[in-house]
């Protein structure tokens, strides 16, 4: 995995694009997303779910983008800085500088950890 290959894969988020993603997840893939009951956000793990967990940021924000991305990859971990803005099924716009880290394994993702930072306004 490459930086350009990040790279790709946030050009898929931007177009919404869930097939896209999915090419770059590995089979056994795990996502953890920023928000959720769990110490690690809501931990969700197999293509199925991780599949359903990134529709789930389309339709509840369906203008999401993610932009001033930065892509690091040291071996078989990556980290990805990003800022990303939608807005809410609510109205409630959203603005926030977040970061994934990933783990790699065999050129693909094998997981994904979102973490953005909690605003308040």
């Amino acid at each position: 995995m490459t930086s350009k290959d990040l790279e790709r894969f946030f050009d898929g988020w931007n177009r919404h694009d869930v097939d896209a993603l999915m090419t770059f997840m590995a089979d056994d893939c795990i996502f953890e997303s920023a928000s959720g009951p769990e110490p690690c956000g809501t931990h969700h793990a197999g293509r199925e779910h991780v599949r359903s967990a990134f529709a789930r940021v389309f339709a509840s924000y369906p203008d999401a983008a993610f932009t001033s991305t930065r892509h690091i990859v040291a071996g078989d971990r990556g980290l990805s800085e990003w800022v990303f803005t939608g807005t809410a099924a609510d109205g409630r716009k959203v603005e926030v500088n977040g970061c994934d880290l990933f783990t790699f394994a065999n050129d693909k993702i094998a997981v994904k950890s979102a973490y953005f930072k909690n605003r308040t306004v």
